[in-house]
């Protein structure tokens, strides 16, 4: 999702609209609303596209669970064979044309649907930020009024910069996700908790990381610039359909007092990670632009043996993604 640095390339001169601030009638709205709304003032708005990782590509592929993801959890996804998976790939921002190696095309994100054996559904977001900038809805939403306050032409100190002093994190998050040579060679993190819940009703909080079989692989910032607008998008397809992508699907655990509401704060990397199983990215969909229009992933999409933990960015996030789907789908 957005991050500072895309404030600061606004202020460079980015031939993006910015506003001064929310228009009299979203005061009254919802905070969702309100960030949909900032979002199409950053972005601008594009009739059937998300408000935020408006450009894409839709794959599929399965999802085989280890032996030890069921001992963690009673999820039937971890208790039998192979279940299908629909993947969509996609760039930051809400602009449908941006560039795959743009910095500001970072963090490059990854909502996966698991197709369950009793024929619902459980969705799964992350993308490539290591943490995430802003602890809640509230927060981001003003992050986004800070960045669409803080044209060239603005104040010094900008809203963005006094925003920046009291929330550190929104300083240092967009450093943490850089652009890579295949949107199968990135990883990608869950920077909000949840939790298992095994068979006995013992509680387990941990975060997502889909990490890449052949490894991750980073390009430098300015051989990614010239790259072909876009290269990520266009190449996924004809690698998964020559030999698939997999990704060894991960469980961060986390100990007592690592906090579980708080996504700006990752947990130390001694953490015990639990291999979950794998997914195997096969094939990318006939119609992408097609297919990608039905799909909503939402993070609380869960099945019995995980839950929502006290992140409030999860529902924060939940209600962002109705209002953007509500509107794209008029």
């Amino acid at each position: 999702m957005l991050v500072a640095r895309y404030g600061r390339t606004l202020a460079a001169g980015v031939a993006l609209a910015f506003v001064t601030g929310l228009p009299a009638a979203a005061q009254d709205s919802s905070t969702a609303e309100q960030t949909i709304d900032v979002m199409n003032t950053l972005f601008g708005k594009h009739p059937g596209k998300r408000a935020n990782h408006a450009k894409g590509v839709v794959t599929q592929g399965s999802f085989t669970p280890s032996a030890d993801a069921a001992k963690i959890s009673k999820a039937s996804l971890f208790a039998g064979p192979a279940v299908p998976v629909t993947i969509r790939f996609s760039d930051a921002t809400g602009v449908p044309t941006i560039a795959d190696g743009a910095a500001n095309a970072n963090p490059h994100g990854m909502s996966l649907k698991f197709r369950l054996s009793d024929g619902s559904d459980m969705d799964v977001v992350v993308n490539a930020l290591a943490y995430f900038p802003v602890a809640t809805g509230e927060e981001f939403r003003d992050l986004l009024k800070a960045v669409s306050e803080s044209g060239p032409d603005a104040k010094k100190p900008t809203a963005l910069e006094r925003f920046v002093a009291t929330h550190p994190a929104a300083a240092t998050a967009g450093a943490t996700a850089k652009t890579p040579s295949s949107l199968a060679r990135q990883t990608y993190n869950g920077v909000n908790a949840f939790v298992f819940v095994d068979k006995d009703g013992k509680r387990q909080p941990f975060r997502f990381r889909f990490v890449p079989v052949q490894g991750e692989e980073i390009l430098p910032a300015d051989e990614a610039s010239k790259r072909d607008p876009n290269y990520l998008m266009d190449e996924i397809g004809p690698r998964v359909a020559k030999e698939p992508a997999t990704f060894r699907v991960l469980a961060q655990l986390a100990e007592a007092g690592d906090p579980t509401n708080d996504a700006t704060k990752p947990w130390p990397d001694s953490r015990t990670t639990v291999d979950l199983g794998t997914l195997t990215v096969t094939k990318a969909v006939p119609d992408s632009a097609e297919a990608e229009k039905a799909l909503l992933f939402m993070p609380n999409a869960l099945t019995d043996g995980i839950e929502v933990s006290d992140d409030p960015l999860i529902d924060a996030r939940v209600q962002a993604y109705a209002v953007s789907f509500g509107r794209r789908s008029q």
